[in-house]
């Protein structure tokens, strides 16, 4: 489909562009890229004449409605969809041992995962989520399923085997052939068979509590010789901390585990980091490793406050993740809420320090986490050249929080849908130029 937008607001950097005109088109020399934008455009038959000679779509946008780049949710579990809200009564071990890892031994069930991951890809895609990075399952076949899903609903996602084969009592967990098996030979090529460029693997070592260093080598290894992304967690709660420690007593921290194994890259995310030291910041800026925050969950299970200001001023690339159900939703404009919260607590508690905006949070859930994923090249923002990935929000929608009075600016708008506007004013969502919503 080649798409025309005009008459648009388009949220660029975090401010209002006024009387904007977007075109793309899926011609091969094109893919569903972003061909052109023009400032000023108040005649957009003579402006775009020699590209729409022959026109599929113009979509012309009324007062009250913007375009913005789709959201990047850079750290979530699919898995756990069916325990959002649950257990929050709970610190982060308990809370994994009394409703995660029970919930997750479900997906050996194929037909379970098929009803709960088609129920997670339609619901994050409804809230504007265009790329997901996902934690599936332990098993193989379950994380399949939820490529396939991704792939039959048009979202972009990194699809990750969940590895744990650290012996447990209640059997969730795997060999280490096992591991390595199905990590290589069921999973990694899946999205490959799928024919779906939107679809990737991501090595996924549960974290270092659950992996042994033998498995966590070869999973590096497997992430070089494919060149795929890693994720894992890292420095999440204190009794995690103290556990690894003793789990690895001849390495000096957390981040020096997985250093060890070699699963820190650039094209690695960890999410959490609520407690690293500066030696394990300085082994992550060299390694080009980025850091997924999650507020939300930090605050539900008690982890701890997160100082992104830290991260950022020790050139630690910071994206954001729901890591939902440690969080009680999907929703990245409710993640984006939690940032800003956490980082108002932090300014209350400490001289001289700037809390983050608004703005800084818009950016965190687009291009942030596109280079923490490096994937800024492809999506993140509306520029010439990227990939259409992208959201039109419309403040008149009936039933929606937010009244939309004449008065207000779009740049008023733009502040209001992000800290009080929901999926509702979401009204269409785009993935590489394919509208999805």
């Amino acid at each position: 489909m080649k798409y025309l937008f005009s008459n648009l607001t388009l949220i660029v950097r975090s401010a209002a562009l006024h009387n904007m005109a977007v075109s793309l088109n899926d011609q091969s020399s094109c893919d569903n890229k972003i061909t052109r934008i023009l400032e000023n455009s108040k005649d957009y038959e003579k402006d775009f004449k020699f590209e729409w000679k022959i026109r599929d779509e113009i979509k012309i946008l009324s007062h009250g409605q913007f375009m913005m780049p789709g959201f990047i949710d850079a750290h979530t579990h699919a898995v756990q969809f069916p325990n959002l809200g649950l257990g929050y009564n709970k610190c982060l071990l308990d809370w994994l041992e009394i409703y995660t890892f029970p919930l997750e031994k479900k997906y050996s069930d194929t037909e379970f995962a098929e009803r709960v991951f088609e129920a997670v890809v339609k619901r994050t895609i409804k809230m504007g989520t265009t790329t997901a990075c996902y934690f599936a399952s332990l098993y193989a076949d379950a994380c399949t399923i939820l490529a396939k899903k991704t792939a039959e609903l048009g979202q972009r996602a990194f699809i990750g085997k969940v590895n744990m084969n650290i012996p447990r009592d209640d059997g969730y967990c795997e060999s280490t052939l096992t591991s390595v098996v199905d990590t290589i030979e069921k999973y990694c090529i899946a999205p490959n068979l799928l024919q779906n460029p939107l679809v990737k693997p991501i090595i996924t070592p549960r974290f270092a509590l659950s992996c042994d260093m033998e498995l966590m080598q070869k999973l590096a290894e497997i992430a070089k010789t494919k060149d795929v992304h890693i994720q894992s967690h890292v420095s999440e709660n204190k009794d995690e901390i103290i556990a690894v420690k003793q789990a690895f007593p001849h390495l000096p921290s957390y981040t020096a585990v997985y250093d060890a194994a070699g699963l820190l890259t650039n094209k690695t995310v960890l999410a959490h980091g609520v407690y690293l030291e500066d030696s394990e910041l300085a082994i992550l800026k060299e390694r080009g490793t980025a850091v997924i925050h999650c507020p939300s969950s930090n605050t539900n299970l008690k982890s701890g406050l997160c100082d992104v200001q830290r991260l950022k001023a020790n050139g630690i690339k910071v994206g954001l993740g729901t890591d939902a159900s440690g969080a009680a939703s999907y929703s990245m404009l409710n993640e984006m809420r939690s940032v800003l919260q956490v980082s108002n607590c932090l300014s209350l508690t400490r001289d001289n320090y700037t809390p983050l905006s608004y703005k800084d949070v818009f950016h965190m859930a687009t291009l942030g986490s596109a280079k923490a994923l490096a994937i800024d090249d492809k999506v993140g923002n509306l520029m010439i050249g990227k990939e259409f990935d992208a959201l039109i929000v419309d403040m008149n929608v009936e039933g929606s929080l937010l009244d939309n009075f004449k008065e207000y600016t779009l740049e008023e708008n733009f502040q209001r849908f992000i800290y009080a506007g929901d999926e509702r004013n979401i009204v269409s969502v785009y993935i590489k130029g394919k509208q999805v919503k």
